[in-house]
């Protein structure tokens, strides 16, 4: 069985622990929080469920038609132009970008973070929302929002920008300097065990460049137990 020798043992038993529910939004979304805890001890749970809740609820008590394009654009009213939901594009490779808790405080993360916010949100309302794992650039995915059928692709890095394919393809020219083309492939959705992987992933990237070779090893020790 994987141990934790570097991890924070608080993160690392809370990691674990969500392992067997891991293919629900909620179970998700602890995992993601317990990747925090290995720098942020003091991080509550409670707490920051608490905050997505209340963000959930503002948008119903907002929300009057029944229609899914008018939920939709309350969400964004509430996450994006209310709270202030954003990218951290001035300390982009920053450790708390990839922290639930820090991201929820400053209101400035990652893509991939802000997504899972996104979709924490999203869902007590009645929306379906994925992960896309696109190269790059971590965006969302929204199930028939009343469009025959199509889903629609958000950035929430960019302050829930809705995105065509064109606009995909630029988002991940900027971030990766690539040429890249346009194929279905680049819409590929992210199994919840990805999303935690290119999540760690960051996140070892950043301690390396920091020189922080403990916290590297502690991130592997999490990505061990996926």
């Amino acid at each position: 069985m994987p141990q934790s020798a570097y991890c924070r043992l608080s993160a690392f038993e809370l990691f674990e622990s969500q392992m067997s529910s891991l293919d629900t939004s909620d179970g998700l979304f602890r995992a993601a929080f317990a990747v925090a805890l290995h720098e942020r001890p003091e991080a509550s749970l409670a707490e920051v469920e608490t905050i997505v809740e209340n963000l959930a609820d503002t948008v119903k008590r907002r929300v009057q038609s029944r229609s899914k394009t008018a939920l939709l654009a309350h969400l964004h009213d509430v996450l994006f132009d209310v709270f202030g939901l954003r990218g951290n594009t001035d300390d982009y490779y920053s450790p708390g970008n990839s922290y639930l808790p820090d991201v929820l405080r400053t209101r400035q993360g990652l893509p991939i973070v802000l997504v899972l916010v996104y979709k924490r949100v999203a869902e007590p309302l009645g929306l379906v929302v994925h992960g896309v794992n696109a190269p790059g650039h971590f965006l969302a995915e929204v199930e028939d929002a009343e469009r025959s059928g199509e889903s629609i692709y958000i950035d929430p890095f960019g302050g829930g920008d809705l995105l065509g394919k064109q606009e995909i393809v630029e988002r991940i020219r900027d971030s990766t300097g690539l040429n890249v083309q346009f194929t279905p492939e680049l819409l590929t959705r992210a199994t919840h065990r990805q999303w935690l992987t290119r999540m760690l992933n960051n996140l070892q990237a950043a301690f390396a460049a920091l020189g922080q070779e403990r916290d590297v090893c502690a991130m592997q020790e999490l990505q061990s137990l996926l």
